[in-house]
């Protein structure tokens, strides 16, 4: 090759190199490096589901069970596992089918908001990242609402909480806690590249599986000794804000399609997914049970309020805060690409991640209560994300093959999504305000 041969192929590779480094309408959220990534093992797989999926949202479950009733909460949890396991298998056979197909012909699909370009373009692309912003971005509110609710009741008297008079220079102890948290988390979420924060995110499940067995424990020491009374049905309208706490718990239907492709035998990954569906679904029942059993209807929005003030209980607490601090910018990472890719064009853009941190640290002051925003978060975006969004690109991408029961299926689940997710939002919104009145 000559030497103007070669000049031009390197300015050839480096205009296609810098093409490629700004985002374009369908750039995958979760571009590879070019490397080859080890595969997961089922074992691994089961892990990865687990981390994924299992989060800070548990520790509203026994406040559910005991507005909801808990035969009435033990179902919706399992049914709404369910219905999450059909939602995450759609978004895999429809990932095949286009990838299969004519309609993605260079790229590889590897996220949520690929495959929702792939099927209905610019569209579907801006409903899952408007779902993906709203929902993570309601997961960070909730972290914050649980920081200030826990350190208020480990460091406050209930009556300095719970009154409407001034605290600490005119605010409440809540209010107090999240704004000491805001200088930090805008230092913490003007970092480019996360990649140092990732293992703390991977702690903070550790930490949630640990805090959950230390309650389940102390727990049951507290059912042993005397059975509350106990409801097992409750209203209509509790039955829907118990459906978005449930929503919430399981949500993690976007990590389907990066999980399914880092799998070694991707044959299994349906099966590892459905038996991880049901441990978790069994871990949330026992976990909501107990703790509406051990206390009855004095079960606090934040179980590990129910906890005291021993030490046992201020380091599970603690350790809890110190671990949603840190995940608080894994989550609003998502948040942040769909902004910058929208606005900026991939580019970097400080000042707007400043404000987006603002924003929701200003919601979460005006949330008095963890598990009604839960159920918020959960009935409105969630249940688009987890139901409505996949069962309707299966249909899109199989309509011209699949039977007129298949169909229905994909119909059905999808109003019923819809439905789910409209009765939720209005009877969780109606909570909020029932609260601040």
């Amino acid at each position: 090759m000559g030497l103007g041969q070669r000049k031009e192929a390197d300015s050839s590779t480096k205009s296609k190199k810098s093409s490629r480094s700004l985002p374009r309408e369908d750039t995958p959220l979760l571009p590879g490096n070019g490397k080859v990534q080890p595969l997961s093992s089922q074992l691994k797989t089961f892990a990865n589901v687990l981390i994924s999926i299992v989060g800070a949202g548990v520790l509203g479950l026994p406040y559910t069970f005991m507005r909801t009733g808990w035969v009435t909460s033990l179902l919706t949890v399992f049914a709404v596992a369910a219905l999450t396991f059909r939602g995450m298998m759609l978004l895999i056979h429809t990932r095949k089918k286009v990838e299969d197909s004519s309609l993605v012909t260079s790229r590889k699909i590897t996220s949520f908001g690929d495959l929702g370009f792939a099927v209905c373009g610019s569209v579907g692309r801006f409903a899952v990242d408007a779902m993906i912003v709203l929902s993570q971005a309601g997961f960070c509110v909730g972290y914050l609402i649980f920081i200030g609710n826990t350190l208020a009741n480990l460091f406050n008297s209930p009556s300095l909480m719970l009154s409407a008079g001034p605290k600490v220079w005119g605010i409440s102890a809540k209010a107090l806690y999240i704004w000491s948290c805001f200088p930090f988390q805008l230092g913490l979420n003007s970092i480019p590249t996360l990649t140092l924060l990732a293992p703390l995110s991977i702690f903070a499940d550790i930490v949630d599986l640990g805090a959950m067995g230390v309650v389940i424990v102390q727990d049951g020491l507290m059912v042993a000794k005397q059975l509350p009374a106990v409801e097992a049905f409750g209203t209509v309208s509790t039955f829907f804000y118990g459906l978005g706490v449930a929503v919430y718990s399981f949500e993690g239907v976007g990590m389907a399609l990066p999980l399914e492709m880092e799998m070694k035998d991707k044959s299994k990954f349906g099966k590892i997914l459905g038996l991880t569906m049901l441990f978790i679904a069994g871990l949330y029942g026992a976990f909501g049970l107990m703790g509406y059993f051990a206390f009855g209807e004095n079960t606090m929005d934040i179980i590990t309020g129910n906890m005291g003030k021993g030490l046992l209980s201020t380091l599970v607490q603690l350790g809890l805060c110190i671990n949603l601090f840190f995940t608080f910018p894994m989550m609003m990472n998502p948040v942040y690409e769909v902004f910058e890719r929208s606005f900026w064009n991939g580019k970097y853009c400080l000042w707007m991640r400043w404000v987006l941190v603002l924003v929701v640290s200003l919601v979460a002051l005006f949330v008095p209560n963890f598990a009604d925003f839960l159920s918020l978060v959960g009935s409105s975006t969630c249940c688009a994300l987890g139901f409505v969004l996949p069962a309707l690109f299966h249909y899109l991408a199989f309509k011209d093959e699949m039977s007129r029961g298949q169909a229905c299926s994909d119909i059905g689940m999808a109003v019923l999504g819809v439905f789910l997710g409209v009765s939720g939002t209005w009877f969780s919104v109606q909570e909020i305000l029932s609260v601040k009145v």
